[in-house]
């Protein structure tokens, strides 16, 4: 598994880099550059800073270009260019990732993928769109002939198609239809390839997964074909329990009914509601909330499963396309709970863990009571890959120390919690968990010179010494003008 010697590696010297940046950039003077340094360093970012960990180190990181390709050919001759002189790329959605995913690490030109925003394809139940375009284009979209979106982030109004696939896991939806990368979801993906003379393949599934949640570092992912759901009209609400028991008892009563059609439901303990800005004025600052979308015919019975617990209804939403609402509750949901506490006291930060699916609800409540105060419980519920009812969560930490920090999630470790690190640059440090020979020879196929997003796979660091699997993606050769 050797690195081409074709092709010069990445600049390691920013004088050198930033001359060939400049080489590139005149060599194709039609093309959407940025090169303003502030206007860089802005688009060199993402939602990394919730980590103070990765704040800190990422903080001097930027690209030294930005280009917006408007077409492929302009992003193939780009592509061609880069390769010619060894420039790390950098793909860039709508940036909100929380990793650093988007960070340079090598600078290198950071390509901002909005010119690519149309839906090249809708049928029955099914949907193909550029990798630039925002999600909640496509949920209005396919709702308008009756389908939506079967998982999307909490960022939906910003976040991209091709963001989410390459950095994202699932999000609203994943309750009922289960994570991005559930069999069924994702039905093909089109890529460039990183290559001299760039190539065009069209990936099925489910080798299309291999460069699912890779932070672009596998290949230009152009095209994402999905799978859709019926849609429903939903009711948002927002219901609220004077203990953390009650509330934990009645999300997982909740989640766990099968006659109950739904598309959300996430758990908050106490003081978590009280950072909602927007919406504290519903409840009183000690209780714990639970935020659901309910589909309309199911939400009649809400009621007296939120009374049955104790609990008290605090507010409640319609939304259809005829009356959409400026604030849903879903974006108080996810990551975008810790970025409305974040807002309250930067001082916080957050983790990501995964609960047993045969023994979710006491972990849950027996790490709340052990750390009291000090890690706050949000807990998403969802189905996993495979089907099982299950619960992550997305904590949010009093930070202290790095120290204290790595210490918390040791405890989780030891409780038999998994933990995604989310204060980790590298893939495999988070969610993968390991190194994955057949992704790193997905790289290997696509990117042969690791151009892209460079650092980031820390399987292509030791490509060498892993054992190369012949033509991962299973695909017949393609020229490049498919």
């Amino acid at each position: 598994m050797r690195r081409s010697t074709t092709v010069k590696e990445p600049w390691p010297d920013a004088h050198q880099r930033q001359l060939a940046v400049a080489s590139v950039q005149e060599s194709l003077p039609e093309l959407d550059w940025t090169l303003h340094p502030a206007k860089v360093k802005r688009f060199s970012q993402d939602f990394h800073w919730f980590s103070p960990i990765l704040k800190a180190q990422l903080k001097e990181k930027q690209a030294d270009a930005v280009v917006r390709p408007r077409t492929e050919s302009e992003l193939r001759k780009l592509v061609s260019a880069c390769v010619a002189h060894g420039l790390p790329l950098m793909m860039r959605g709508a940036a909100t990732g929380n990793y650093g995913q988007l960070v340079p690490l090598q600078g290198g030109i950071m390509v901002d993928m909005s010119g690519f925003n149309h839906i090249c394809q809708q049928r029955e139940g099914i949907l193909r769109a550029q990798a630039g375009i925002r999600l909640g284009e496509i949920e209005k979209s396919a709702r308008a002939t009756g389908w939506e979106l079967r998982c999307m982030p909490s960022t939906y109004r910003q976040a991209t198609l091709g963001g989410l696939f390459s950095g994202g896991f699932g999000g609203i939806g994943s309750i009922t239809y289960g994570p991005l990368a559930a069999a069924g979801n994702v039905l093909s993906i089109r890529v460039m390839t990183v290559e001299a003379e760039p190539r065009l393949l069209t990936i099925p599934a489910p080798q299309a997964l291999l460069l699912h949640h890779t932070y672009g570092t596998t290949g230009i992912v152009l095209e994402v074909e999905l799978a859709l759901a019926p849609c429903h009209r939903w009711t948002e609400r927002l219901d609220v329990f004077d203990t953390f028991s009650q509330a934990l008892y009645y999300a997982n009563a909740l989640t766990r009914s099968p006659g109950l059609i739904k598309r959300q439901v996430a758990l908050f303990a106490a003081p978590i509601p009280a950072w909602f800005s927007h919406l504290k004025h519903h409840y009183q600052a000690h209780q714990h909330a639970v935020i659901s979308a309910v589909a309309e015919e199911s939400e009649v019975l809400c009621p007296s499963l939120v009374t049955q617990f104790g609990g008290q209804s605090a507010l409640r939403q319609e939304t259809d396309e005829s009356r959409p609402i400026s604030r849903s509750l879903l974006e108080y949901c996810w990551n975008h709970t810790t970025l409305h506490a974040l807002k309250v006291d930067s001082t916080l930060t957050y983790l990501q863990t995964a609960f047993s699916i045969d023994n979710y609800r006491n972990q849950i409540a027996h790490m709340h009571e052990l750390f009291g105060d000090e890690v706050i419980s949000h807990i998403e519920f969802l189905r996993d890959v495979e089907g099982n009812i299950t619960a992550s969560g997305l904590q949010l930490v009093r930070y202290s120390t790095a120290d204290r920090l790595n210490e918390i999630m040791d405890i989780f470790r030891e409780h038999h919690i998994k933990v995604n690190n989310p204060h980790v640059v590298a893939v495999e440090d988070g969610k993968q968990g390991v190194i994955r020979p057949e992704v790193v020879s997905v790289k290997h196929c696509i990117d042969p010179n690791g151009l892209l997003n460079p650092g980031k796979l820390r399987g292509w660091d030791i490509h060498e010494t892993l054992p190369l699997i012949p033509n991962p993606l299973a695909l017949p050769e393609r020229k490049p003008t498919e």
